[in-house]
C-alpha cells in the first residue's frame, strides 16, 4: 500500500487497483475510508483506480492539527497525490461529500484536471439549495416499497428541521436502489469506516465560499460528468442538473432506479457510463441530460 507525505507532513495512503489509464478517486462520507468504493462496479476492468484515504481515515495517519480536516485545507493533499503519481493532469472522480473536495481542487488547479466525474455529489461547495420538496418528491418515487411509510415519515421530520431520535437510521433505505442484505451491510459498515471527528470539521466555518468557487468552475474548460441517482434523496436530480449547469462543458446523467451508491444498484450501467465519459474525446460539448 503506497504512502506519501502531505505538505504538513501527514502520511497519507492510496490504493491502486485495476488496469488502464489512472483515475484518481475521492471518497465521501464525509471522511470515510475509501474501501467502500470497492471496484466501482467493475470500473477496474477499464481504469486503474487510485483511491485516496483522506487524512485520518483508512490507512492514512491522523494529522497533528485537527483543523486540517476542513475540506478546503485538504486540497493540498490532493495536489500532493498528483505530484506523487507523476501526473501532469489527472482524471478525477469524486463521490458524495468528496465532490466538495474535488470542486475546490478543480477551482484552485483547473490546469491539473483533465476530466471530472462527480458521482451523486454533495453541493455545499457550490451553494446549491436542495429544498425539502426536492427530497420528498424524490422519496415518493419509492411509495410502493414495503418500508416506505416509516422512512417517509422520518424524512418529513428531517426536512422540517425537527428530526425524530431515530430518523436518520429510518431513512437509510432511501440511499439505495434496493434495500437488500448488501445495502444493509454497506450501511452497517459506515460507522466503522467514518472518522466522526473529521466529519464534524469537514464543512466547518470557512470551508466553502461558493461565491468564489462557482465562477472558477464556470471557467473550467474540461469535460464534466454529473451522475445522479433517479431515487437519491441526498442529491435529487433537479439539484444536480443545476450543478451540471455551473460548468461550460458538462453533462448530467440520471441513472434509472439508482440511489446514492449507483455502482451498487446497476454495476454494469454505472461502469459503462463513467468509462464512456472518460474515453470520449473532447467531452460532451455543452450541457446534456440523459438517462442511459
Amino acid at each position: 500500500m503506497p504512502t506519501f507525505s502531505a505538505p504538513d507532513g501527514t502520511r497519507l495512503a492510496h490504493h491502486v487497483s485495476g488496469d488502464g489509464p489512472p483515475l484518481v478517486c475521492l471518497p465521501g462520507g464525509p471522511m470515510q475510508d475509501s474501501v467502500y468504493l470497492g471496484d466501482l462496479g467493475g470500473l477496474t476492468t477499464r481504469r486503474s483506480l487510485i483511491r485516496l484515504d483522506l487524512r485520518g481515515t483508512g490507512h492514512s495517519v491522523t494529522p497533528a492539527d485537527p483543523a486540517s480536516y476542513r475540506c478546503d485545507r485538504q486540497v493540498d493533499d490532493v495536489e500532493a497525490l498528483r505530484k506523487e503519481l507523476g501526473l501532469d493532469r489527472m482524471d478525477l472522480l469524486a463521490h458524495s461529500a468528496g465532490a466538495n473536495l474535488a470542486a475546490l481542487y478543480t477551482a484552485r488547479h483547473p490546469d491539473r484536471v483533465a476530466r471530472l466525474a462527480l458521482i451523486t455529489p454533495s453541493v455545499y461547495a457550490v451553494g446549491i439549495e436542495i429544498t425539502p420538496e426536492d427530497r420528498l418528491r424524490t422519496a415518493r418515487l419509492r411509495r410502493d416499497e414495503p418500508w416506505f411509510t416509516p422512512a417517509y415519515e422520518a424524512l418529513e421530520t428531517i426536512t422540517a428541521g425537527r428530526p425524530a431520535p431515530d430518523a436518520w437510521q429510518a431513512i437509510a433505505p432511501f440511499s439505495f436502489g434496493r434495500w437488500d442484505e448488501r445495502a444493509r451491510a454497506v450501511k452497517a459498515a459506515e460507522d466503522k469506516q467514518r472518522n466522526d471527528e473529521a466529519a464534524a470539521r469537514y464543512a466547518s466555518d470557512g470551508a466553502f465560499t461558493p461565491e468564489a468557487t462557482r465562477p472558477a468552475l464556470a471557467a473550467f474548460p474540461g469535460p464534466v460528468l454529473v451522475l445522479a441517482g433517479e431515487v437519491d434523496v441526498t442529491g435529487p436530480p433537479r439539484a444536480l442538473g443545476e450543478y451540471a449547469g455551473l460548468f461550460p462543458n458538462a453533462e448530467l446523467v440520471v441513472q434509472p432506479g439508482a440511489g446514492h451508491f449507483p455502482w451498487l444498484d446497476d454495476a454494469d450501467r454505472f461502469a459503462a457510463t463513467v468509462a464512456g465519459f472518460l474515453d470520449r474525446v473532447g467531452g460532451p460539448g455543452g450541457l446534456a441530460v440523459s438517462s442511459p
